[in-house]
């Protein structure tokens, strides 16, 4: 496949070759039944705990598609349900050792990841451009975070104004927006 040469497309190699090195190493390690998908989770909890709502907004997920993220690992022994200190009502996730485990695998697979690309392009190169990318980052981190429940649109990037309408796809009639179905024209 041509690649066209976007900064998504040229991010996408070195990420995805990142993932593979992890996982790889993570089930080297035993831990076959833990995915990819479930990386959101690992990547985002804090050693103290998180409530699902939380943890979906860091993640820029839906809350029910944390909450079964979190119910596999859950059953799996990763991690584990406690009351919430500041609110009885609510449930803070917290890793479990089992989990505390696969978070540090992923963190000691990412250094080697990082030590290899090093090896092959040149450790001065690798640090330039991870510099780089951290720059990157946070210069546009002020507006990845307004973006917390994930959906990109034209006013996320632009700071203000209504969100694009969706034009209906081609050979399709609009629905009606008082939720009556399909229009009637």
């Amino acid at each position: 496949m041509r690649e066209i040469g976007t900064l998504g497309s040229m991010l996408r190699v070195p990420f995805e070759a990142m993932l593979a090195h992890n996982w790889a190493r993570i089930r080297a390690l035993g831990f076959d039944d833990v995915r990819v998908a479930h990386g959101c989770v690992f990547r985002n909890i804090p050693a103290e705990g998180s409530r699902i709502t939380e943890l979906a907004a860091r993640a820029r997920m839906t809350k029910q598609g944390m909450a079964e993220l979190v119910a596999y690992l859950r059953q799996r022994g990763y991690v584990e349900l406690m009351p919430d200190p500041e609110d009885r009502r609510s449930r803070l996730v917290k890793l479990t050792d089992r989990g505390q485990a696969v978070f540090n695998a992923l963190a000691e697979a990412s250094s080697g990841f990082e030590a290899e690309c090093g090896r092959r392009v040149g450790r001065a190169t690798w640090r330039r451009f991870r510099s780089l990318l951290r720059e990157v980052a946070n210069a546009l981190e002020p507006e990845a975070e307004r973006n917390v429940e994930g959906r990109l649109g034209p006013e996320a990037w632009a700071g203000e104004g209504r969100p694009a309408r969706r034009q209906p796809k081609r050979g399709r009639k609009a629905r009606n927006p008082n939720g009556g179905g399909r229009s009637r024209s």
